[in-house]
């Protein structure tokens, strides 16, 4: 397991430096310069960026750049000197992880709960609605479901307020618009593979031994069937908590995924980078505890691993 552990971290520490190296030379291609903004001159624009170090080989920079983010040197926002990337990276990721934990939690309560419901439930009605529900769910986009909830709660009904997270109250409306996908694809899951384990031996063993309906469902069948779920909890928990670009830019929310729109626009190639650098390490750290925790659940993957080392 030890050694499964040390694979996994290593292969997440190769992705982001792949990822790094990627962006770093992406954001170099973007036309124009960070300095190249109203009436400044050609001149004045490339004396601030022989202050800055951009005048240097490419390759000389992304070395620096390298070096100093190892350090965890990010460097500062060349739209706002002086302020630095970490800085700014302190202020957005607490808002962001607020509504990403919230949209998380409520995803995986509503839609575990609409799983176990669709595959217990005796009444076909019931089934039906909830997976026509889901698959509806399903194919709304995010951003389309946040403009409808705005207009309808904010615009017509006056309930919720349209912008920013003053109180509990404002996370209502980009919690819901984020939660809905998600809770769609985890009822689907719990749902089908739910509905695969009460058909197996050992529940029709416990039900034989006299235990009741509910209390196999959630003490057995049921944890054998959140492997899947958590699976897809995994890269779900990652895209929430590292933000959602089109939510908080609808809601006005001053959260990481604004900061990033923000700093693409005005080609901050410092702040795209520190950006990408963190959602970057923590969707690898989710994806590593993840597995690991699937590995540990699930004896089938240790022996793969170990029949792999054979």
């Amino acid at each position: 397991m030890l050694q499964y552990t040390w694979k996994r971290l290593l292969t997440g520490v190769l992705s982001l430096f792949v990822l790094v190296t990627v962006t770093f030379f992406l954001v170099r291609i973007i036309p124009g310069s960070p300095f190249q903004r109203g009436g400044v001159s050609g001149q004045v624009v490339e004396a601030i960026e022989q202050e800055y170090g951009l005048n240097e080989p490419l390759l000389s920079q992304y070395l620096s750049y390298i070096g100093s983010a190892v350090r965890g040197d990010l460097g500062i926002s060349y739209q706002d000197p002086a302020t630095r990337v970490t800085d700014i990276i302190a202020r957005a990721w607490p808002v962001t992880a607020s509504i990403g934990i919230a949209a998380l939690t409520v995803s995986t309560v509503l839609g575990t709960a609409l799983g176990i419901v669709r595959a217990v439930s005796k009444r076909r009605w019931v089934r039906e609605c909830i997976s026509a529900g889901g698959m509806l769910l399903a194919g709304i986009p995010g951003f389309a479901a946040a403009i409808l909830l705005l207009l309808v709660f904010s615009v017509k009904l006056k309930w919720l307020p349209a912008s920013g997270l003053l109180s509990p109250v404002h996370y209502i409306l980009p919690v819901t618009a984020l939660s809905l996908y998600p809770a769609a694809m985890i009822s689907r899951l719990v749902g089908n593979t739910l509905s695969s384990e009460l058909q197996k031996e050992y529940v029709l063993f416990a039900r034989a031994k006299g235990l009741g309906k509910w209390q196999v469902v959630l003490t057995h069948a049921l944890k054998n069937a959140c492997l899947p779920v958590l699976n897809y909890i995994g890269p779900a928990s990652a895209s929430l908590l590292t933000g959602s670009f089109v939510i908080e830019s609808i809601f006005t929310i001053p959260g990481l995924g604004r900061e990033f729109v923000s700093s693409i626009t005005n080609r901050d190639y410092t702040l795209i980078l520190g950006l990408t650098v963190f959602m970057g390490a923590v969707v690898i750290l989710i994806s590593l505890v993840t597995d690991l925790l699937s590995a540990w659940l699930d004896p089938r993957t240790r022996r793969a691993y170990r029949e792999e080392r054979i």
